[in-house]
């Protein structure tokens, strides 16, 4: 899973979501798309790059976090964010 935005910074929840998710998460040193996505179109725009493919190939990665926890911890976590997902459900018809 390719990821960006500000949390991508916190190192340990990339982990838990490369566990949780038991996917590589793969984190860019340039965090934030939306300015990297702008900077692909004016180079694609004004010919600085052929193709799409050659102005993504200049992505650098900074970390790749990949999945660490066994298969019974992450089925007993999701099971306990599920519970917790549902009991939050409940606060919102009490008012």
């Amino acid at each position: 899973m390719k990821v960006d935005g500000g949390a991508v910074h916190n190192d340990w929840l990339m982990q838990f979501q490369a566990d949780e998710l038991n996917a590589e998460v793969v984190r860019p040193v340039q965090a934030e798309a939306t300015v990297m996505g702008a900077a692909y179109m004016a180079g694609l725009a004004t010919g600085y790059w052929p193709s799409p493919e050659e102005a993504f190939a200049t992505l650098k990665i900074e970390r790749v976090f990949r999945p660490a926890m066994t298969a019974a911890d992450r089925e007993r976590l999701y099971d306990e964010w599920t519970r917790a997902v549902h009991h939050a459900m409940g606060w919102l018809n009490k008012g």
